[in-house]
């Protein structure tokens, strides 16, 4: 698990038995798990200048890994959450979603507006405003978006901005996006069913409309 906050910019290379990221992002071991780009990577290798990961086919073609280590980008890094970390950002599971597209960047008066959608509208359900959203690994709040989630903006402070890839992005650009964990569990719970409450507590079962009498509309 991840918080969404970077902790180191790489760079990602192909080798011939996986990626490779040179990075100064120390101590790491062998088995250690690393988001490069929101992306859970597992270290193979130790090298003197960063580590070696082994990369399945699922994963290049859910995520920019390819595309960014065929131009050796630079990447936003972030070692697994210890238990006991602070949880700055939100859970980020490193299980990349699909595929987003910046449509905008706007440079306002103190942040940045970056305007972005899912490849895939159907993904759109699990956004809402001021959810979290991961984007590239970053941790990130929901500005706004359209009433189907499709089409979102975020609004990027200097410090986000400065310390993340985020600045090398371009209108057209492809991002990694992973929504909440919350979103998804809910939404498969849901489906499965009317979830029973417990025995002799008198509560009716959690369904749709128990949520959405909730407040969780």
């Amino acid at each position: 698990m991840f918080t969404g906050l970077v902790q180191a910019i790489g760079r990602l290379e192909r080798c011939p038995d996986g990626l490779r990221v040179r990075t100064d992002l120390a101590p790491l071991a062998l088995g250690d798990s690393v988001a490069v780009d929101g992306v859970c990577l597992t270290v193979a290798e130790r090298l003197t200048d960063g580590f070696r990961a082994d990369v399945s086919g699922e994963t290049l073609g859910r995520s920019t890994l390819a595309e960014r280590a065929a131009r050796g980008s630079r990447v936003n890094l972030e070692p697994a959450l210890r238990l006991a970390d602070r949880l700055g950002g939100h859970l980020v599971s490193g299980h990349v979603d699909g595929l987003g597209e910046i449509r905008a960047i706007e440079r306002q008066a103190t942040s940045w507006r970056l305007e972005m959608a899912w490849l895939d509208p159907a993904y759109g359900r699990y956004v809402c405003q001021k959810a979290s959203v991961a984007v590239d690994g970053i941790s990130l709040t929901v500005a706004g978006c359209e009433p189907d989630g499709a089409r979102f903006w975020i609004a990027v402070i200097p410090t986000t901005w400065a310390g993340t890839t985020l600045q090398e992005r371009r209108v057209g650009e492809r991002v990694n996006l992973e929504a909440d964990l919350l979103a998804k569990y809910t939404e498969r719970l849901l489906r499965a069913g009317p979830v029973p409450a417990p025995a002799g507590t008198g509560e009716r079962p959690i369904s749709s409309a128990w949520l959405a009498e909730h407040g969780w509309d």
